[in-house]
């Protein structure tokens, strides 16, 4: 499978790279996880049981998104897009629609929202350069 070793030799990589990729593969197996505890718990017809295969698959979903936490506070772009897409209510491919319209205008999604969030106009500051 290809998440289980580098594709570069390790040498190569810098330490932000070989994080990452740490990360990543961790993710990928906490969802592997989530999977199947999923697929034993439907199939099973123990209740008990199945009250515990729930039980940890969700202590899996916990992991991966703990991993994912961390994967944004250290990726610029996993930062970027997950503040795009998590947590929206409009339909995801309207909200990537309108994300490339403020990108081909020249301004970037999350400069338009802090924009919009910062109680000014958008008319710039007349005590000086900016």
């Amino acid at each position: 499978m290809s998440h289980e070793g580098l594709h570069e030799p390790a040498e190569l990589l810098g330490e932000g790279t070989r994080n990452l990729h740490r990360a990543l593969v961790s993710l990928i197996e906490e969802l592997e996880a989530i999977d199947w505890y999923q697929q034993r718990a439907d199939a099973c017809s123990d209740p008990a049981l199945k009250a515990v295969l729930l039980h940890n698959r969700n202590e899996e979903v916990e992991h991966g998104m703990m991993t994912l936490e961390w994967l944004r506070r250290n990726d610029a772009t996993f930062d970027k897009f997950l503040h795009r897409y998590l947590f929206k209510d409009a339909d995801i491919i309207a909200i990537e629609e309108a994300a490339d319209e403020e990108e081909a205008a020249g301004e970037a999604p999350a400069e338009k929202q802090a924009r919009k969030n910062d109680g000014s106009l958008g008319i710039r500051s007349l005590r000086g350069p900016v």
